[in-house]
Order: C-alpha cells, then sequence, then structure tokens
C-alpha cells in the first residue's frame, strides 16, 4: 500500500475511534445525567448511574488521548503540502488537550459530592446537590472552552485538504463549515447563553460537515495518482 494511502488510513482510524468515545462522554453519558436547571434531578442521576459515569470519565479521556496520535498522524499526512498550515493545524488542536483532559475533573468532583463522602457531612442534602450540579456544569463550560479549539483547527486542516492532490477539494470546504458551527456554539454559549439552545438548532447541523472527512479517510483513505513508467 502507497505510504500516503497508508497514513491516511491510519490518520481515519484513530480519528473515528477518538470521535466514537467523545460521542459517548460527552453525549451519551451526559445526556443520561446532566438534568438543565435541576440540581436534585442531576445529583440523583449521578448517584443512581454512578458506573456509567465513570465509563463515561475514562471514554473522555481516551478519546482526548487518542486525538493527540490523530493530529501527529494527520501532521504527518499534510506536512508536504504545507508544513506552515500543518503545523498551524496540529498546534490549535494540541491546545484543547490539556483543556479537555482538566475538564474531567469537574465529573470527578461531582461525583465525591454527590456520594456524601464523610467530610462532607456539614453541608445538607440540598447543598450536596447543588454543588455536585454546580461541579457538573464547570466540566461543560470547560468543554465550552475548549470548542474554541475543535473549530479553529479546522480551518487550516481544510485548507491543507484543498491544496492536497490526494484528497478531493470540497472535503475542505466542510472542514470550514464545520468550524463555523463549533465557533458559533462556543461563542453564543459564553456569550448569551439565553440563545444557546436557538443558535445550536442550525449551528449543530454545521458541526456534522467534519464527519465525511473522517470517513473518507477511514475508507478510501488518499487518492495517489499512479504515473506509468516510460520505455526505455
Amino acid at each position: 500500500m502507497n505510504t500516503i494511502k497508508k497514513q491516511a488510513h491510519i490518520a481515519g482510524v484513530l480519528y473515528i475511534l477518538a470521535s466514537i468515545t467523545a460521542v459517548f462522554a460527552w453525549v451519551y453519558v451526559s445526556g443520561k445525567i446532566f438534568v438543565c436547571d435541576d440540581a436534585t434531578a442531576t445529583a440523583n442521576n449521578i448517584r443512581a448511574s454512578e458506573t456509567l459515569l465513570r465509563l463515561g470519565i475514562a471514554s473522555e479521556l481516551t478519546g482526548s488521548i487518542i486525538f493527540i496520535f490523530v493530529v501527529l498522524a494527520l501532521y504527518r499526512l499534510f506536512k508536504p503540502v504545507s508544513e506552515k498550515h500543518a503545523m498551524a493545524m496540529a498546534i490549535l488542536l494540541l491546545i484543547s488537550t490539556p483543556i479537555s483532559l482538566l475538564s474531567v475533573l469537574g465529573e470527578l468532583a461531582a461525583l465525591i459530592v454527590a456520594s456524601g463522602a464523610n467530610f462532607l457531612s456539614t453541608f445538607d442534602q440540598h447543598q450536596l446537590d447543588s454543588l455536585s450540579y454546580l461541579f457538573f456544569r464547570l466540566h461543560g463550560q470547560a468543554l465550552v472552552v475548549a470548542q474554541i479549539f475543535w473549530g479553529l483547527w479546522l480551518f487550516p486542516f481544510g485548507v491543507l485538504v484543498v491544496r492536497s492532490h490526494f484528497m478531493p477539494r470540497f472535503l475542505g470546504y466542510l472542514l470550514w463549515i464545520a468550524a463555523f458551527g463549533y465557533l458559533a456554539n462556543s461563542a453564543v454559549a459564553l456569550l448569551s447563553p439565553a440563545s444557546r439552545q436557538a443558535i445550536a438548532q442550525f449551528a449543530d447541523p454545521l458541526q456534522m460537515a467534519e464527519l465525511p472527512i473522517i470517513f473518507w479517510l477511514l475508507i478510501w483513505g488518499a487518492r495517489v495518482k499512479h504515473i506509468p513508467a516510460t520505455a526505455s
């Protein structure tokens, strides 16, 4: 198998693994546990689904670590296209990694508080539930910050795809669309939280424009043109 095609497949495999773990942790687990504006219900869900939350935390950490190798694989793949843009792509995504890793501290704190450990006996149940809810919310806010870089890295990534000779240009344009979706969601969450749900209806579908590049890398890899040998 051609080196470029093999490298593209490696990036695709890592990309899909990281995405699956992220979706499980940030969409499925959070959806099962977090109840907006209801501290008691959220704390009860944490206590009732402790194993699920711990699996979500492990999945979140695993996904963040895998994404480090994703960006390294993509850097190796696109470095010959433009080292400057490949470096920008790698740096922007890697900046989000420590933010994502540290965000799980909020979930761990929420789990500890909801469990009602002995050293928390000075707090009543309502206060414990509120603290647990607060820590879980902090986890979500940390991901909002990380989401800024999840959007920004797609701009140089899209440039690399458009300029490359081994991937369809439309995939690069889709990456730019996805970038605007991520940035719109994070900007509204930080600047106008009351409008978040309304904007998410339009921004979330834009984020889905990142999916085609994942499946293209995984299934087709890179299109390498074979040049026939000339007769001597």
